[in-house]
């Protein structure tokens, strides 16, 4: 044990904070419309590094983040989404499923997927190895999905745009980056700007009424 690193802030401080904060993320969008503008790969290992101090189950850190440029890769990706895509939009998703999605303006076809100048995929590490033994990894889902919600909110707040993308079943993926089997990919994240004639839809956050439940005692 060490001892923490802890600076306590004043009230007002604090509130500040949150403040500035909330007004940060309230502007986040998914971004389907990249600029094909670079990034510093310097600027993206920070927002991976970032997201690679999340908490995870007794600590065993069961993630691995692999950055794509190459745009032979980034082709190979889109060419394996969209195949899935079309699937799922062809038939295997329920008709209430494509109802939901018709707002959003969105179908089978992914060009961002080889416009963003990088895609973050998210492995999920299932199991490891260690000396030749199979070592349980715990709660593996919910520390993988911590560490994208940090990742999500550096790129923002490094003024960058991303997409969670989650084609199903998303196996192509491990074979295209020749991952091992003990890995499975959680979630595809293209990262970069945002064209300049970027446009998303329409929507609206549910009010903090509707999703903070006070349980008050006294």
């Amino acid at each position: 044990m060490i001892p923490l690193a802890f600076e306590e802030l004043a009230p007002d401080e604090q509130m500040r904070r949150a403040e500035e904060f909330l007004a940060l993320l309230a502007r986040r969008r998914s971004v389907r419309d990249f600029s094909s503008r670079p990034v510093p790969r310097a600027l993206i290992e920070r927002l991976v590094r970032s997201a690679a101090g999340a908490p995870s189950g007794a600590n065993k850190q069961p993630w691995k983040f692999v950055v794509v440029d190459d745009p032979e890769l980034k082709r190979k990706i889109r060419e394996g989404a969209e195949e899935e895509e079309k699937a799922s939009y062809g038939g295997r998703m329920p008709q209430s499923w494509l109802d939901d999605l018709a707002p959003l303006g969105t179908d089978w076809r992914k060009p961002f997927l080889e416009e963003a100048p990088y895609l973050i995929v998210v492995f999920r590490e299932r199991f490891r190895e260690e000396e030749g033994k199979r070592k349980k990894n715990y709660y593996v889902e919910e520390s993988v999905g911590i560490a994208c919600g940090f990742l999500i909110a550096a790129v923002h707040n490094a003024g960058l745009v991303c997409l969670t993308h989650t084609p199903s079943p998303m196996d192509f993926l491990r074979d295209i980056l020749g991952r091992p089997g003990n890995e499975s990919p959680f979630l595809l994240l293209p990262v970069g700007y945002p064209r300049p004639d970027a446009q998303v839809p329409d929507i609206r956050r549910k009010p903090v009424e509707e999703v903070l439940i006070w349980n008050r005692g006294g």
